[in-house]
This record gives C-alpha cells, sequence and structure tokens, in this order.
C-alpha cells in the first residue's frame, strides 16, 4: 500500500477542481484490468471498467433471448438499461438494473458474444455516453481498447498495455479459474486471438494506440512492476 502522503502528492496537483483522467488500453489479458484495480485501491482513483459496460448489454441481451442479429431490439437494451459502478467494496461491484452481475458477465456465454455487441454503432455510441457519466468529477482510471482515441482522447494520460498472446491467455485461464468459470488454457488461448482480431478489425471502435500513448510491454514484467510504472507516469503527468 502506497503511503498516504505520497499518494497526495500524486494527485494532488490537479488544477481548479479539474479531475484527472489515465486511459489505458491494450488488448484481452494484457493486465488492464489488474493494474488499474491496484491503481484505484492505492492511489483512490476510480476504475471504470468500460469493457463491463458493453458486457452488461450482452448479458442483457441473452436473458431478454434476443439473437445478435436482432440489432435494433439490442440498440434498445442498451438504451433502456441502468449500469452502475460500486467501489465502496473491496472489488468492484457491476451493477445492472440494480443487480450485482459482477461475476455473469465474465461468463463464456457473454465473452463469446460481446465483440459483435460492442461492434453496433449505436450501441457504442450509448456506452460512450455512459462511461462519460460514470467518470464525471472524479480521478479516473478507465481501461479499455479505444480509450485514448475515442472516449476520452483529451486524458491526461494515455497508456497502452501490451504482451503476447500465450502470457495474455495465461493470465486469463488463472483469471477464470479464480471465478469459478470452468474453461481450458487452450480455449482461451483460442478465445484471444480471436478477440485479438475481431478488435483490431471492428469498423468502429477497433483497438488502436493513440498516437501520443506511452506504451508498456508486461510480458516479463510481474504485477508489481506494472503497477509502479503506471504510479510514476502518473506522477511524472501531474
Amino acid at each position: 500500500m502506497i503511503d498516504k502522503n505520497k499518494r497526495f502528492d500524486i494527485i494532488k496537483k490537479t488544477k481548479g477542481g479539474i479531475k484527472m483522467i489515465v486511459a489505458v488500453d491494450g488488448p484481452a489479458g494484457s493486465g488492464k484490468g489488474t493494474v488499474t484495480k491496484r491503481i484505484e485501491k492505492e492511489l483512490g482513483f476510480l476504475n471504470l471498467d468500460t469493457g463491463a459496460t458493453y458486457r452488461c448489454v450482452a448479458l442483457a441481451t441473452l436473458k431478454n433471448n434476443v439473437k445478435l442479429e436482432e440489432t435494433e431490439k439490442i440498440i434498445q437494451i442498451a438504451n433502456e438499461i441502468k449500469i452502475e459502478i460500486d467501489n465502496t467494496q473491496e472489488k468492484d461491484i457491476i451493477l445492472l438494473n440494480g443487480e450485482d452481475v459482477s461475476k455473469e458477465i465474465r461468463s463464456k456465454e457473454v465473452t463469446a458474444i460481446v465483440s459483435q455487441i460492442s461492434s453496433i454503432i449505436p450501441v457504442r455510441e450509448r456506452m460512450v455516453e455512459v462511461q462519460r457519466k460514470l467518470a464525471t468529477g472524479k480521478n479516473v482510471i478507465v481501461e479499455g481498447r479505444d480509450i485514448g482515441t475515442v472516449v476520452f482522447p483529451n486524458a491526461d494520460l494515455k497508456i497502452y498495455l501490451d504482451a503476447s498472446e500465450e502470457i495474455r491467455a495465461k493470465r486469463r485461464y488463472k483469471e477464470n479459474m479464480e471465478n469459478g468459470i470452468n474453461t481450458t488454457y487452450e480455449e482461451v488461448l483460442e478465445n484471444v486471438k480471436l478477440r485479438d482480431y475481431n478488435d483490431k478489425n471492428k469498423k468502429v471502435g477497433a483497438l488502436k494506440k493513440a498516437e501520443d500513448a506511452i506504451v508498456i510491454d508486461s510480458s516479463k514484467m510481474n504485477i508489481d512492476e506494472v503497477v509502479e510504472k503506471v504510479k510514476e507516469l502518473i506522477k511524472q503527468a501531474n
């Protein structure tokens, strides 16, 4: 845990009440979620997982037995659902219409369709509105795939976190096991490769490094080293 005085030194320079936004982009399994959770805990930033908002739409689509080709119904779902983040607990709780869906949105079924859901332009536009609203008036660290290019193009700090496919698959497999999600490493690796392809070839919101983003390759770094690097960059950005 970072010393409280050091924590204050890092974030105190935001001017005139304007809060700091840190954008963290990168492919699936690169460690974005783990890093942003650590920064949230150690620096007091709100951790906004934008991917979770799309997963909420995907989950609601499944629960309403809506097919992927029923685009208008999916758009309606995106416009009507209420997404909230409760970060007052030890782990962030994702609320969909007031219900805790933190585990459900990580299921294999949701993962299988979330890329297609997020490629629907009106859904993306609506979720960007939701994400910006969730970030209003706060020191926020935001993770996703188009944060620095689309959602918060004027972020104070932009980071692109990367790692090899194999390393990312091992991390996601471990995360799944810890969350009680029964998958094999081979399934996760195949999903990582497919997700990379889909995310990089989307017409809208494609995975892309912002021109002014700082690249961190975490393939040979442990989580503590990555977190310390991000803290250093946040301090420099102030």
